[in-house]
């Protein structure tokens, strides 16, 4: 079963899971990577100007045999050295294309002043340069500062998303459903990648063993009981046709979706161990230093072995 699309607030269809191009892919010749995921039934590229990858992206969109219409790329402006319409040009140059799909505000921090550039942006969509317009790392009020002025509201807010971070993004994925925005998720891969060994391991192990899937499986139908769209990546083709499996999984129960929830709550590795020595005031000051450091290092340790099996 694919992945599917959802449907945005102007029309169009957006691919329900993306290959990104940034973290390990970043400055690099993403070319062959990019041309792994096409043919490994991804249909949906994300990249920005930071990454430097957009050349690489043009390159593979050359060689590939599949249809412009059936390529979905995402790109975003990322300096507020240039003008948000001279950033979408070098982008389409470097990317060889005449328009992309779906154009975000990568920082909200890029925008000197919301209005006026997102005016830019909604100008960007009404001149055939792009056909969606939305937003990346935007906060709840930092969004309706944009929705109030809007003409055309982000159609998209790209944010990191994983269960230790869950609890503080809550109140941003309510607001984002109640406006119709749709929320892509990036990094959600956090609890296995870069904080192993914390509360979210056993319950996500228990659910990967009742359903036959793999933790990455596991975390990647839990942000689609999110109902949000998920980015990620991989240089293994292994873990790209793993994470496209994810809809053929018997789906999470409510259960299971709470247990993540309730977990992620407690914090990552170090955070968890922190609150459960506070509990104990007998603990010396030096001792609670100590561990905290010990389990740092073996925590630096685990995620870099974690990290190079993910890639």
């Amino acid at each position: 079963m694919p992945f599917g699309t959802v449907k945005l607030l102007d029309g169009h269809e957006l691919p329900a899971i993306a290959f990104g191009t940034g973290t390990a892919l970043m400055s690099k010749d993403a070319t062959d990577y990019v041309e792994q995921a096409l043919n490994s039934g991804f249909s949906h590229i994300d990249t920005a100007a930071y990454y430097q990858t957009e050349k690489y992206i043009g390159i593979a969109l050359k060689e590939t045999a599949l249809p412009r219409s059936s390529i979905y790329i995402t790109t975003k402006y990322s300096s507020g050295d240039i003008t948000v319409r001279e950033s979408m040009r070098n982008s389409l140059h470097d990317l060889a294309l005449t328009f992309v799909d779906l154009y975000l505000v990568h920082f909200p921090r890029i925008l000197d002043d919301f209005e006026s550039g997102w005016r830019e942006f909604e100008s960007l969509k009404e001149d055939g340069l792009t056909k969606s317009i939305g937003v990346s790392n935007f906060s709840q009020e930092q969004l309706q500062r944009i929705v109030k002025i809007a003409r055309e509201k982000p159609v998209v807010n790209q944010i990191e998303l994983h269960p230790y971070n869950y609890a503080e993004k809550k109140d941003l994925l309510e607001y984002c459903a109640k406006q119709g925005i749709v929320v892509e998720a990036y990094s959600s891969l956090n609890s296995i990648t870069k904080n192993p060994g914390g509360p979210v391991d056993a319950v996500v192990n228990a659910a990967a063993k009742r359903i036959g899937a793999t933790p990455n499986q596991v975390i990647f139908a839990w942000v689609r009981s999110k109902g949000a769209v998920i980015v990620t990546t991989s240089r293994s083709k292994e873990r790209l046709q793993e994470y496209l499996a994810v809809p053929d999984l018997p789906p999470l129960t409510p259960e299971e979706i709470a247990a993540i929830d309730e977990a992620g709550a407690q914090g990552p590795p170090a955070a968890s161990l922190m609150t459960t020595c506070r509990r104990y005031t007998s603990i010396p000051k030096s001792l609670f230093i100590l561990v905290v450091i010990v389990l740092a290092a073996l925590q630096l340790y685990s995620s870099a072995g974690r990290i190079s099996d993910v890639l």
